[in-house]
């Protein structure tokens, strides 16, 4: 019997452009994190237009990249940890997995306290306050709400991210400029344009998103009834793929529009009035309001609370699965707190470390910038494990990564190594 017999009244899936968007919108929008705006903040102040090409190169290449994880994720219906567990040395498996542990704890503690400083803004008098309570929502959702109920929610805070597009329309916007910038970027190759330019290559190619949409292509087998793993029911093959790839290339298109928007924003106001030292998304919110106004101020400020709303659950529940695979626990956000223990627990270190860290003297949002760079240097090795995994036919049978997914994959790694190497030999 064939493998395709074994599964002979398996409901064909019709694909549907519109309900085809889930995993990969949600890993796209939650990219824009406040680790990401204030990445994207510090780009357009300190360089102005200049650094608009980088959200033009990174698309394509973060598109292939979350396109062959997707891929991954939905033909073997395992996580990428448990997959790098079964091919490679538990060395590697244990030090990938360490490296987003400590990552993704930093990025969830600094989120969550810039959600609160934002907060603060808006209310004055409320910042703490509002961090505890925002950390407590977010830890509760995950935890007693099963995922395919509030990734409708989730879905919805995606259009709070269009804040950031509606701020560089209330400003006057030299496009024609915009346009010379994005096809000829003109900028001096320092160890500051390096750093940032491998920090916005790092929060947009991240770590953490690798992960996570592999793990979502897995809860998606879970939550359909007759959906299988594509190496036990290739007849599904052809609508999941193409569902994957249509998913992944209009939330990365989401994600790389948003990213150029901050940029352009920031740039056309701060840069252009001589404010080129953003080290926190919430000091762009108020260095905004004097140059475009506090409709521009508030937008902007609410959206670092809707996007970390976003992005907490994707950043906290992509370390909880990465540790759960890798330890061989229960894992899963449709799996009860109950029989998932370490799970959740995971979830809730992160979560719980940011209201922490948010009334320490440290000052957690000064670490967004760098958390992002660190992200831009860890990816490096990670996307060329992930890249053995999706050309090997043992793991993915028939369904290895297509030709265009390895040229782009292992390009996109190039240019994240070569960046990386340049800024260490500038620093030196």
């Amino acid at each position: 019997m064939s493998e395709i017999d074994n599964h002979p009244q398996t409901p064909k899936r019709r694909f549907n452009p519109f309900t085809a968007l889930g995993p990969g919108l949600i890993t796209g929008a939650a990219d824009d994190d406040p680790s990401g705006i204030a990445t994207y903040s510090q780009a357009g102040a300190q360089f102005g237009l200049s650094m608009l090409w980088t959200t033009v190169l990174t698309y394509p290449f973060m598109s292939v990249f979350q396109s062959v994880c997707g891929r991954i994720g939905r033909v073997t219906g395992r996580g990428l940890a448990s997959n790098i567990k079964t091919v490679f040395p538990r060395w590697v498996l244990l030090s990938v997995v360490g490296l987003l542990l400590i990552a993704n704890t930093l990025n969830v503690a600094a989120d969550i306290a810039a959600m609160g400083e934002a907060g603060g803004l808006i209310i004055p008098g409320g910042r703490h306050y509002l961090t505890i309570g925002l950390a407590g929502a977010t830890l509760a959702l995950q935890v007693f709400v099963p995922y395919h109920r509030y990734v409708r929610f989730l879905k919805w805070l995606t259009l709070s991210l269009f804040a950031y597009v509606a701020v560089a329309f209330t400003v006057n916007v030299p496009w024609l400029s915009v346009a010379e910038h994005v096809v000829w970027p003109q900028f001096k190759l320092d160890k500051d344009a390096a750093t940032l330019v491998v920090g916005v290559f790092g929060t947009t190619i991240s770590p953490y998103l690798f992960f996570w949409q592999a793990s979502e292509e897995v809860e998606e087998i879970a939550n359909h009834k007759g959906a299988h793993a594509l190496k036990d029911a290739p007849g599904e093959a052809p609508a999941e793929l193409r569902r994957i790839g249509w998913d992944t290339y209009i939330g990365m298109a989401f994600s790389n529009a948003i990213a150029f928007f901050i940029i352009l924003s920031t740039a056309v106001t701060l840069n252009a009035h001589g404010v080129t030292n953003i080290a926190t998304a919430t000091q762009a919110a108020s260095a905004l309001r004097p140059l475009a106004g506090d409709f521009a101020f508030y937008l902007f400020a609410a959206g670092i609370i809707g996007t970390g709303l976003l992005a907490i659950p994707t950043l906290a529940g992509s370390a909880a699965y990465a540790l759960s695979e890798a330890m061989g626990w229960k894992e899963g956000l449709e799996t009860k707190f109950s029989e998932a223990h370490g799970f959740y627990g995971v979830i809730g270190f992160a979560i719980l470390g940011g209201v922490v860290l948010d009334y320490s003297p440290i000052d957690p949002i000064k670490a967004l910038f760098w958390s992002a760079v660190v992200n831009g240097v860890i990816a490096v090795p990670l996307m060329g494990v992930i890249m053995l995994l999706s050309t090997r036919t043992s793991l993915m049978g028939d369904f290895t990564a297509s030709p265009w997914q390895r040229w782009g994959g292992w390009a996109a790694t190039a240019i994240m190594a070569a960046v990386a190497v340049l800024m260490f030999v500038l620093m030196a």
